[in-house]
């Protein structure tokens, strides 16, 4: 673990200060919210027949003020209505007047599977989270809604790169372990308080406020979820995913998850992490026909592996996720004089990838939080708790690496006070480590001659610093960016994943 145990501070994420605007923002205002003061509203009279009538001058200058009042007004408004836009994540122009491309953001944002999650970890940035509240608790809420990739059953590993500090950090789940034969020891509660607690800014209870409530209320099956019901069946998951007929949801279709709402809600209220932890473990334990669980390893935080090199420092997770095969892959093609952006590298020998989910989150100064998790299969064991509502994970071995685990961030040269920041984080690909590898060698094969460099800033500017053209095999990689004060996100392929951002 690092040697820094105190809070770790960050620049804090303002919104727009309306006094900072340029004087000239409301005349790009195109069309008025009232009737042009100038133009005759009834063109049946005539202004000689306006004139006819005693009072009339004195009438028309009175209205003219008002309807000039009335498009102050208005244009205040209108303005005050862009900037709450904006705030909201979407992609208007924000109130200096200018506008970015899709997945540019000035303060923060972020990109998971789900629109749902994506949007829950927006919400958190806004009401001033960084990027680990907004990483945890999206990841909070894919446990809810996706329940066929992740979930509280599920290993979890990340990559956390503090631009305050330059340091990164990896969470790591450890050896994955059983409770019994074919069902994992469910981590992520564990795991993620961790990553909260040292280094996350709004209350835990905070996190959890809109995952209990998909859990409780309901949330609509998206197709992703649709789709590997629709693969693999509904055994072991009913009622909490089918119809009273037994047939899977479908895309639209309501959902809910009480049993695992209250798991939510204790974990949020308890007095200490153990307590919500040790709360699960009993009724999982009560399912099982267990008489306990004996103490095993817990999730821990380490300092990143590292690997620098000219253009910076890469960063990923120790053993036993694939970082390590991640890193000796990239030496292997950085320093061989024949690798190509559009030629994969060498695939990383390991049995087939199991079944993950990623995401991602970033805010402008460069802080950057990578999270990925698996149950191993679709849907993990199968096994829905009654107690809890939660899938086990059937990934069990002690031995195994986690192959489907190699988030990687690339930070610039120190002595680049403009370097970017790069994140990729790959999923659902049986080659993940070389997805990660081929993304990475495709954006360090870019020309860095002065002269190209500075067109490079100015192409990055329209079409983001994370562009690329493919990715090998059938996965997905999230890519984040901190470039220009800004913060980037984008997908490959495109569109695959939803993001938002402020």
């Amino acid at each position: 673990m690092e040697a820094t145990a105190g809070p770790v501070l960050y620049r804090q994420l303002l919104l727009w200060d309306q006094s900072l605007e340029s004087e000239d923002e409301e005349e790009e205002i195109s069309e008025p919210l009232v009737p042009d003061p100038w133009k005759p509203q009834d063109s049946s009279r005539s202004w000689k027949e306006v004139g006819a009538r005693p009072g009339a001058w004195a009438q028309l200058a009175v209205a003219l003020l008002l309807l000039a009042t009335g498009f102050s007004l208005a244009t205040w408004q209108l303005h005050t209505r862009g900037s709450t836009t904006e705030t909201l994540g979407s992609v208007a122009p924000p109130p200096s007047g200018h506008s970015h491309r899709p997945g540019v953001y000035h303060h923060g944002a972020i990109i998971s599977p789900a629109a749902t999650c994506s949007h829950l970890g927006q919400e958190l940035l806004v009401a001033g989270g960084n990027v680990v509240d907004a990483g945890v608790g999206a990841a909070l809420c894919l446990a809810v809604v996706h329940p066929h990739a992740t979930g509280l059953g599920a290993m979890f590993w990340g990559l956390f790169h503090n631009s305050s500090s330059g340091n990164s950090t990896a969470l790591t789940s450890g050896p994955a372990q059983s409770l019994v034969p074919g069902q994992g020891l469910p981590l992520a509660l564990p795991a993620l308080r961790l990553l909260h607690t040292r280094f996350g800014h709004l209350p835990w209870s905070r996190l959890l406020e809109g995952p209990t409530t998909l859990a409780q209320e309901g949330f609509l099956v998206d197709t992703p979820l649709a789709q590997a019901l629709a693969a693999h069946g509904t055994k072991g998951l009913c009622p909490l995913l089918c119809h009273s007929d037994g047939t899977p949801l479908g895309p639209g279709d309501q959902a809910t998850n009480p049993k695992l709402a209250a798991v939510l809600y204790k974990a949020a209220s308890a007095p200490t992490p153990d307590f919500a932890w040790n709360a699960l473990l009993s009724l999982l334990a009560k399912d099982l026909g267990l008489e306990g669980h004996s103490a095993e390893p817990m999730p821990t935080l380490e300092p990143a592996l590292k690997l620098p090199l000219a253009q910076g420092v890469l960063f990923t997770t120790p053993s036993p996720s694939a970082g390590p095969e991640l890193l000796a892959l990239l030496q292997a093609a950085l320093q061989s004089r024949e690798p190509s952006s559009d030629t994969c590298p060498p695939r990383l020998q390991a049995t087939e990838t199991p079944v993950s989910s990623a995401l991602a989150t970033v805010d402008s100064s460069g802080s950057v939080l990578l999270l990925i998790s698996s149950l191993n299969s679709s849907f993990g064991s199968r096994h829905l708790s009654p107690s809890t509502g939660v899938l086990l994970s059937n990934l069990v071995a002690k031995s195994a690496i986690s192959t489907w685990a190699c988030p990687l961030i690339l930070r610039g040269s120190p002595d680049d006070t403009e370097a970017d920041v790069l994140g990729l984080v790959a999923s659902g690909s049986p080659t993940v480590a070389r997805v990660t590898t081929h993304a990475l060698v495709s954006h360090l094969a870019r020309p860095q001659t002065q002269a190209q460099h500075q067109h490079q800033h100015q192409h990055q500017a329209q079409q983001g610093p994370t562009e690329s053209p493919s990715v090998c095999g059938q996965g997905i990689m999230l890519q984040v960016a901190a470039h220009a004060e800004h913060a980037h996100v984008s997908s490959v392929p495109s569109g695959c994943c939803p993001y938002q951002g402020f």
